[in-house]
């Protein structure tokens, strides 16, 4: 039986928990310094934009695809395994077009691109329709902005509640066998150039190496045991999903992936009544802000992007969180009538000088992988990644 040691239990950690808990012949154990979704999954609102985004091929597209179909049968399945209930909104997401004067898509030629995205999702089995002025006025009456031409509406795309869905993903791996050690501070990872001889966990016959720990004979260096506030944990595989917390320990081992902090805030209001047609309630995005019902007529609202100017220290910032309010009122002018219940914020991580996320294996390393650096992805593309996690530990396929 190999171990694999999962460092970090937001939402993408906690995802590759429960779809290797599936898998025969593992022993998982996952260890975060605090309790489930407090970090960067908290502060997400959830909003799984994959077909409506501009991606149409290659990786990026991918795992999108891959992550939305997967969220169809995964939410059930939580649902059936734990009895939690997960707020899953299927009524899709609404993106509003604003004049050409304050488009990134100029005009007719940002029409054009709409519909050839139309036309290449349709190609590949997915929905996405354009709306005219007059049709997002009959079926969207609270949208009411003379600045807004149209909307772009994807009936495929889902918002989910990250932190229930990581509540659910935790308890349901912990039903198929998975350890989680909350509250521990990891310390490191220790480096050999090559296996050790004797089986790790104190067995006394030796160690039968794996295909992918026979190629760490060569340049790569091969951890098999991770130190940590509680004592050390030994394992065939780690995998570092810790977000912000993946540079400093990825630094300790002279492979630095650096990932650095972006804050986002966003608000809870409570209007007491649905906005529109109570029947009809989808997530409505427009100029980066998203407006999302969460049911009896409560919204979330959000979020800022906000970067650091001193280090790494991002005080949150109060006016531009207001301005983020003030434009989903511009969308919804019922929001004005709202009260706010909550703010909050949290960091987004992001890597510098690459492309999010950062999945794959962790250079000069044979047996630790990646799974950090999402940004503002981390709900949405968590089952792709997973999928391909499990993909590089079952079939070592990197």
């Amino acid at each position: 039986m190999s171990h694999v040691v999962i460092i970090g239990c937001g939402v993408v950690g906690a995802t590759i928990a429960y779809e290797l808990s599936k898998v025969k012949g593992l022993e998982i154990t996952v260890v975060d310094r605090q309790p489930p979704a407090l970090a960067s999954t908290g502060a997400a609102l959830g909003v799984l934009m994959g077909i409506i985004s501009q991606k149409t091929k290659g990786k990026a597209w991918q795992m999108r695809q891959t992550s939305i179909q997967r969220y169809e049968t995964l939410i059930p399945e939580l649902e059936a395994v734990t009895g939690r209930k997960i707020l899953f909104n299927r009524q899709g997401i609404l993106m509003l077009l604003p004049e050409p004067s304050t488009s990134c898509l100029e005009g007719d030629a940002g029409i054009l691109q709409w519909e050839k995205l139309q036309e290449i999702r349709q190609s590949q089995g997915f929905s996405l329709e354009i709306w005219d002025k007059t049709k997002l006025k009959q079926i969207c009456p609270q949208v009411d902005n003379d600045k807004i031409v149209g909307a772009v509406y994807s009936r495929c795309d889902r918002q989910v509640d990250p932190t229930a869905l990581t509540l659910a993903l935790v308890d349901a791996a912990q039903h198929h066998g998975v350890t989680f050690k909350f509250d521990v501070q990891v310390l490191g990872i220790e480096p050999h150039p090559l296996p050790p001889p004797l089986e790790r966990r104190g067995d006394t016959e030796p160690h039968s190496l794996s295909p992918s720990h026979e190629r760490g004979r060569g340049a790569e260096k091969y951890c098999y045991q991770l130190e940590t506030t509680q004592g050390k944990i030994a394992a065939d595989w780690f995998v570092v999903a810790a977000g912000l917390g993946s540079s400093l320990l990825t630094a300790q081992l002279q492979q630095m992936i650096d990932i650095r902090p972006v804050l986002g805030q966003a608000l809870h209001l409570r209007l007491g009544y649905s906005l529109g047609n109570p029947d009809f309630q989808p997530v409505i995005t427009g100029d980066d802000v998203h407006i999302v019902p969460v049911g009896a007529g409560d919204y979330w609202i959000g979020a800022t992007v906000e970067f650091p100017s001193n280090k790494d220290e991002i005080p949150p910032n109060k006016e531009l969180l207001e301005s983020v309010r003030q434009q989903a009122i511009a969308f919804c002018p019922d929001l004005a009538k709202a009260t706010t219940i909550r703010t909050w914020s949290g960091l987004r991580p992001r890597p510098e000088g690459r492309p999010a996320p950062v999945i794959g294996k962790l250079p000069g390393y044979n047996n630790i992988l990646l799974a950090t650096g999402h940004y503002r992805n981390g709900v949405l593309l968590a089952p792709a990644t997973a999928d391909a996690i499990r993909e590089m530990i079952v079939h070592n396929d990197f």
